[in-house]
């Protein structure tokens, strides 16, 4: 499903050159669910961010359900995303403008789904997510634990075959947060894989399995029944 061989990325300005991944290697699974850990600046949101098509490795090899990606343009790596991927943020990314029905709404116009389509989805996901009733409020009339709940309503509205989360709890406190694993435990349940970054080992022992890095490498995977 997704594939990568000796990624590396590299950042350059003029005064500096940094490495970020340094011959990252690793295979995921359908329905799997799998953590990212390690200390600050080891590279665990850039790998995400490879991983989720929103940039491109500077050498290696990417396969993402059989297709090479490492060297594709913005334009067609944007393509692919649609309706294949799904992402949640530590800083939710709600549109403050927008509504609750209407930010979750959002990736379902952008494929051009036909409305009467549109709502059925998006009463779904919010449903499942329970927060239909806050459906006309706005983000900011909401708690933190509600709006992540409708970011994950709108990384699933498309029924992705991939959601990435990077740091989902990380602004929520702990019932919250424990709320938030528990949707995306039940969504993995359901057949989505989820790929998650987070400094928490309690959330990653929401996991299947733990891939640690550190210096932009691999240094172990730990695997959980």
């Amino acid at each position: 499903m997704i594939k990568t061989s000796n990624l590396h990325k590299i950042f350059t300005t003029e005064e500096v050159e940094t490495t970020a991944l340094n011959g990252i290697s690793v295979d995921i699974q359908p329905g799997e669910f799998v953590a990212i850990m390690g200390p600050s600046g080891c590279g665990k949101s850039t790998l995400l961010n490879i991983l989720g098509l929103l940039d491109n490795p500077s050498e290696g090899e990417y396969s993402f359900f059989g297709t090479e990606v490492a060297r594709m343009s913005e334009r067609h790596r944007a393509n692919l995303r649609k309706g294949n991927i799904g992402f949640v943020f530590q800083s939710f990314n709600l549109i403050d403008e927008l509504t609750v029905y209407e930010n979750v709404e959002l990736p379902l116009l952008y494929l051009k789904t036909p409305a009467a389509e549109r709502r059925k989805r998006v009463e779904t996901a919010l449903e499942r997510m329970n927060i239909m009733h806050r459906r006309n409020h706005f983000p900011q009339q909401l708690s933190g634990g509600q709006q992540q709940r409708v970011a994950i309503a709108r990384a699933v509205v498309a029924e992705p075959k991939v959601i990435l989360a990077d740091e989902p709890t990380g602004n929520l406190d702990s019932a919250n947060g424990l709320e938030v694993m528990n949707l995306l435990t039940q969504l993995n349940q359901g057949g989505t894989t989820i790929i998650m970054v987070t400094h928490s080992p309690h959330d990653a022992g929401f996991a299947h399995r733990i891939i640690n890095l550190f210096d932009g490498k691999v240094v172990t995977e730990n695997f959980y029944v």
